[in-house]
């Protein structure tokens, strides 16, 4: 048999059974991102960033951080916010340009929590959760009761961990002056997975693409890397995806925050115990640096630059 069929004609068999055969897996992730999921997203201003602090750095952390931006901070209270017996002091540090969920934990912290970025306030927990899985999330932490709602921590592709939350009674929180952006840093390997996943769930849309991107923004000047932007009704996200070789502080950061003038709020930064990782500089329309509040918490600032 293999006599009787010459070679180029095996070589082409080959090459077509290879192209169906990528041509039916390159598929298979376009018809998850087609799943129909229903809406669950509330909005931005419900989203907080979840940041974890030893309980003798709570106070001065709060401090810093409404110094930096504005705002105020509500009561705290000590609470059990994990489904497994824990104590926490909790709060919400709101300002015009983000919210913090505060905890500072006086037991140890139960896993998966302290590993997820953000809390997004959602419609309904139980559909939530049902049209996480449809896009491909992992559900790491299923829903439990919290002393004002519920909550859930889910995985996206790539190892992104997220916590859902919905309240009793409804919150009524009013629109950032600017949306902050969710940070997150991913493999060339798991990128467009998570895109796809996550833009299923959220409804979103890729407001840009950019596969040579300055890899001065991931602290790698005179390299690039691949940048992607996303939003949706829960705000917006972008996606740093490099090969991992990242100096510090990159890839600890989980917000960014835009501001209107950068200077004045680095010297407010500062006035208020914060140290400067990372002096402003310029790209993609942007100035940018990257700083470390007491307590160890590290955030992105930026300001747009107006050409």
């Amino acid at each position: 048999m293999h006599a009787r069929t010459p070679f180029p004609t095996l070589v082409l068999r080959f090459a077509a059974a290879t192209a169906a055969t990528l041509t039916m897996i390159a598929a298979a992730p376009a018809r998850e991102a087609r799943v129909a999921t229903p809406m669950v997203a509330v909005g931005a201003q419900y989203d907080t960033t979840h940041v974890y602090v030893a309980p003798a750095d709570v106070d001065r952390f709060a401090e810093s951080f409404l110094a930096t931006f504005g705002g105020r901070s509500t009561k705290q209270v000590v609470a059990t916010v994990t489904p497994t017996p824990s104590s926490t002091t909790s709060q919400l540090l709101q300002t015009p340009v983000g919210t913090v969920s505060l905890f500072g934990f006086t037991t140890p912290v139960p896993y998966p929590f302290g590993l997820e970025r953000t809390g997004y306030l959602v419609t309904d927990m139980d559909v939530a959760i049902r049209a996480a899985r449809a896009a491909g999330a992992d559900v790491l932490v299923a829903p439990f009761p919290d002393p004002i709602g519920r909550d859930a921590v889910v995985q996206w592709p790539g190892g992104v961990n997220m916590q859902l939350y919905w309240h009793t009674k409804a919150p009524s929180y009013a629109p950032f002056r600017t949306v902050p952006e969710n940070r997150v840093y991913l493999s060339a390997d798991r990128a467009d997975a998570f895109v796809r996943s996550f833009l299923a769930f959220s409804h979103g849309k890729v407001v840009s693409d950019q596969a040579r991107a300055p890899g001065a923004e991931i602290g790698r000047p005179g390299q690039i890397y691949r940048r992607i932007r996303l939003e949706s009704t829960f705000g917006k996200l972008t996606a740093h995806v490099s090969d991992g070789h990242l100096p510090y502080p990159y890839g600890h950061e989980l917000t960014g925050y835009e501001v209107a003038d950068l200077k004045a709020t680095l010297d407010k930064a500062k006035a208020s115990g914060v140290e400067v990782l990372v002096e402003p500089f310029e790209s993609d329309r942007r100035e940018s640096a990257m700083v470390r509040f007491p307590g160890g918490y590290v955030a992105e600032i930026h300001a747009v630059l107006q050409r």
